[in-house]
């Protein structure tokens, strides 16, 4: 997990729930306080493009990879890190910008835009609205 924001922090305690095993990096160490008290797995603080704080968090023997930083950019490259250099199968990388999410899907990478997400629901929620004043 690259980012231990809301998102990250969340995803990562959902899976370590369901028996994965996982390593966290973020830049700031407070940033651990997100997992809680009984935090079982690894936290790296650092930058997600570091190449030896990737291998040392175990990116080499990784079954997938999430990448939620605050930042496109570094989502991206650290994606496409994971996916090109250290050969992960399973990369998801959160994008925030509609038009960028739909450029990287069409490069292969496993997109998340939370962003698109929101404005479909929340156009469909106002055509539903209206259609019920029909």
């Amino acid at each position: 997990m690259i980012g231990c924001g809301r998102v990250g922090s969340a995803v990562a305690l959902d899976l370590r729930n369901a028996g994965w095993e996982v390593s966290v990096i973020d830049e700031r160490e407070d940033a651990m306080v997100r997992l809680g008290d009984v935090w079982s797995g690894e936290f790296h603080v650092g930058h997600g493009m570091d190449i030896q704080l990737l291998q040392r968090a175990g990116i080499e023997d990784a079954d997938a990879v999430v990448v939620t930083t605050d930042g496109d950019n570094s989502n991206i490259v650290i994606g496409q890190m994971a996916q090109k250099k250290f050969d992960v199968r399973s990369v998801i990388v959160r994008i925030l910008d509609p038009a960028r999410a739909e450029f990287f899907k069409t490069r292969g990478l496993n997109v998340v835009c939370p962003t698109q997400s929101a404005i479909e629901t929340l156009t469909n929620a106002v055509r539903a609205y209206e259609g019920a004043l029909t």
